[in-house]
């Protein structure tokens, strides 16, 4: 009798935790269609540290086109502007241009938009309490990291909208380290004024994918020995840094919630101890090997950032 009393425990504590999971997906998968759906206009600001980033964000659909327009407001300013399956930026003192993209490039993890399931190798989905966001009844839903190489990313839901309300990055003892909340939130059955008026300006044509020379010889110089279980590399180039005018190669990895890039070039004069630079979520960490400099950064603890640039060597 008690073997079958704990047989059946067991499967009730399997039944309910499959539950969860399912349930704590389906909201991400309905805030990913609310996004893509729903006509809003919404403003949000980015905590980072002690500094603040303040957003405005409008979505809608003008004859089954999705526009959708995204810009900070703090300094010289930064727009965005998605027309279906195009995303153009207008950023100050240079001219607009437009790439291929069906996701603004934008504080918000991009895979909160698309299918989440790309996540589940490597994450949890976990539901949270729930409480009030802005002034709207929220659901928390935790997508935490199998492994103590990543932070954890809390999202608060809108229950009524299913439109994302508060989302951070959290460490593994639960300490919130960079936050996004929205601040105003209005839903509408048309969209408003503004994004019909946006939609029907002019842009440029998005400039044509090209796979360079340069870029080759970056993926091909540099060895990265370990990464975090789930990141590929997305991108490799050489480049100009804007900050010293060095060249440098450049790769840009991925678990698709996290973005990490990784810069190797020749020591910069004077000897620099390695160590790291953090700022809410983010890490800059820099490693001197004596032969060349590698810089990492991202939305990683600074355990891994040191990992990953240590494991940079040269192919023999």
């Amino acid at each position: 009798m008690k073997k079958l009393f704990i047989a059946i425990l067991c499967f009730a504590t399997s039944w309910a935790q499959a539950q969860e999971v399912v349930s704590a997906k389906q909201l991400l998968t309905n805030l990913a269609e609310a996004v893509h759906s729903r006509n809003f206009d919404a403003s949000y600001v980015v905590v980072k540290g002690k500094a603040m980033e303040p957003y405005r964000w409008l979505h809608g659909k003008k004859d089954d086109t999705e526009v959708e327009f995204l810009s900070l407001l703090n300094g010289a300013g930064l727009e965005m502007v998605r027309v279906g399956n195009q995303v153009t930026y207008f950023e100050p003192q240079s001219e607009p241009y437009a790439i291929d993209t069906d996701s603004i490039a934008g504080p918000i993890p991009e895979v909160l938009f698309k299918d989440i399931s790309i996540l589940e190798s490597h994450y949890d989905f976990v539901l949270g309490g729930k409480g009030r966001i802005a002034g709207r009844a929220a659901q928390l839903v935790r997508i935490e990291s199998k492994d103590e190489n990543k932070y954890n990313y809390w999202l608060w839901v809108d229950v009524e909208s299913s439109l994302l309300l508060k989302a951070a990055f959290v460490n593994q003892t639960g300490e919130m380290l960079e936050q996004l909340q929205l601040t105003h939130l209005s839903i509408t059955e048309e969209p408003v004024a503004q994004l019909l008026e946006i939609a029907g300006r002019d842009f440029p044509k998005a400039l044509p994918k090209v796979t360079t020379q340069a870029a080759k010889d970056a993926k091909d110089n540099w060895r990265i020995e370990w990464l975090p279980k789930g990141f590929e590399l997305l991108k490799s180039d050489r480049h100009k840094l804007d900050l010293n005018n060095e060249l440098a190669d450049y790769y840009l990895f991925s678990d698709g919630l996290v973005d990490v890039s990784v810069f190797v070039q020749r020591p910069l004069p004077g000897k620099r101890p390695s160590g790291a630079l953090t700022s809410g979520a983010t890490t800059v960490y820099v490693h001197n090997s004596g032969r060349f400099d590698v810089s990492v950064v991202g939305n990683i603890p600074a355990m891994t950032a040191k990992s990953i640039a240590e494991s940079v060597t040269r192919p023999l």
